[in-house]
């Protein structure tokens, strides 16, 4: 049995019908920020194990971009959250 996702928009959804950009938990440096900073930024990540937050896109569905709550040991998904509803819950 393949693995499901449960989109907001969509229901539960195989997972082959979306793509990982990745870590949702990242900081992005600010822009006057020194080289080294946006180094370690976009080619030095610590590669976690446990509960994580990522970044998917359903791309063969509602073409949203999701925030996915997983674990990366077991692959047990523990909340998907629309990425804009983070976002103005963020900017708030």
């Amino acid at each position: 049995m393949a693995s499901l996702i449960t989109c907001p928009h969509c229901g539960a959804r195989p997972k082959e019908e979306f793509t990982i950009r990745g870590s949702a938990s990242a900081v992005r440096p600010t822009p006057s920020a020194p080289d080294e900073d946006w180094h370690r930024h976009v080619y030095i990540r610590d590669n976690e194990r446990g509960r994580i937050l990522e970044h998917w896109h359903h791309a063969a569905g509602c073409r949203r971009w999701l925030i996915v709550d997983r674990s990366n040991v077991t692959h047990e998904v523990f909340s998907v959250t629309d990425a804009a509803d983070k976002a103005r819950e963020a900017a708030q």
